[in-house]
């Protein structure tokens, strides 16, 4: 059998990092296969990904090992390095030899005593939209190819819309569920206004300020209410004859 080519392998990457409709779609896991498919292109050995905590801050949520699941930890807390930076500009960040590097103080002493001589960060970017960075770190300097950077870019670029996409279809359907929930309890509330107008001989707008009333002075739902309501339609009584006295 032929050896897989490197189009092969990012056409095969980006192809799985492009479905997060699945049933089973998790986010970790999502990140992960990102991660690996990016150490593979960028002949990286190690490397992590951090999403946007949706407080302004990141949060590491994939690393190739605790070694440098750490080291992004630190990343994150002293508010500085390649994937702090990728996130809040949105472009790439690459630095082929940190040997000597001022660039982030605090962050390349701790890189280089992992044995890290070598950074590249990329963002989990839709246009406007930054969620997120994708860290890759090389044990060797030197300067990277274009192809590499291109392709680990296009996979984090993917990996962002993958995950905006899932997003915007899950909350979707949570506001498809929300407004089917309103709408059975609208339905239930005009049911529970028919019974009482009939019982109590309302017209009924006066049905539903009676039932509102009821609601109100003993610090109850509408919609649970009017539920008890149609399914004993003997409750409406009670809130006729509060009417009544009131």
């Amino acid at each position: 059998m032929a050896a897989r080519t490197h189009e092969q392998d990012l056409s095969a990457a980006l192809l799985e990092l492009a479905d997060t409709l699945t049933s089973d779609y998790d986010v970790v896991d999502y990140l992960d296969r990102l991660l690996h498919y990016s150490c593979g292109v960028m002949q990286a050995p190690a490397g992590g990904v951090m999403l946007d905590n949706g407080r302004g801050s990141l949060a590491v949520m994939a690393s190739t090992d605790e070694r440098m699941r750490l080291l992004e930890v630190l990343e994150v807390q002293g508010d500085e390095g390649p994937c702090v930076d990728a996130y809040r500009s949105g472009e790439r960040v690459v630095v082929g030899d940190l040997r000597g590097s001022r660039q982030w103080p605090g962050f390349t002493p701790m890189a280089s005593e992992r044995g890290i001589a070598a950074v590249c960060a990329f963002p989990l970017r839709w246009r406007d939209h930054s969620i997120g960075a994708l860290n890759l770190f090389r044990d060797e300097p030197g300067a990277l190819e274009p192809r590499q950077l291109q392709a680990a870019q296009a996979l984090a670029q993917m990996a962002a819309i993958g995950i905006l996409q899932e997003r915007a279809v899950r909350e979707a359907r949570e506001l498809t569920a929300q407004l089917q929930t309103a709408l059975h309890s609208r339905i239930v509330i005009e049911q529970a206004k028919g019974i009482l107008a009939e019982r109590g001989g309302f017209d009924m707008g006066a049905a539903y300020e009676a039932l509102r009333w009821y609601c109100r002075t003993r610090n109850l739902r509408l919609r649970q209410t009017a539920g008890a309501i149609t399914a004993d339609p003997s409750v409406a009584d009670e809130v006729i004859a509060d009417q009544r006295t009131d």
